[in-house]
């Protein structure tokens, strides 16, 4: 998926939250899923389109799905809104 995608991905408050679950370190769906009142196929729609979105790895063991953070989509994103930011010994030009 592309950058652009990612971006739509992560402007979904519900997956945004997600997100934040999954920074303490991976989750079985169901650990995610006790966050929120939605639906199962509700809750396996978000963290598919995290999937796709490659900002979420799925592992199986056994009988549960957990699911963790690819922090290299993070780190891309950054640099890619860093390089809007103002460097301090850049001239102004209004």
């Amino acid at each position: 998926m592309g950058f652009a995608q990612t971006l739509k991905e992560l402007s979904s408050p519900i997956r945004r939250q997600i997100l934040l679950l999954l920074r303490h370190g991976r989750l079985s769906a169901g650990e995610i899923a006790q966050h929120f009142t939605l639906s199962g196929a509700t809750m396996s729609y978000h963290l598919t389109q995290l999937k796709k979105a490659g900002l979420i790895f799925e592992e199986k063991d056994k009988n549960f799905i957990y699911y963790e953070l690819n922090t290299s989509v993070f780190e891309e994103v950054l640099v890619w809104i860093t390089q809007f930011m103002k460097k301090e010994n850049e001239n102004e030009k209004d």
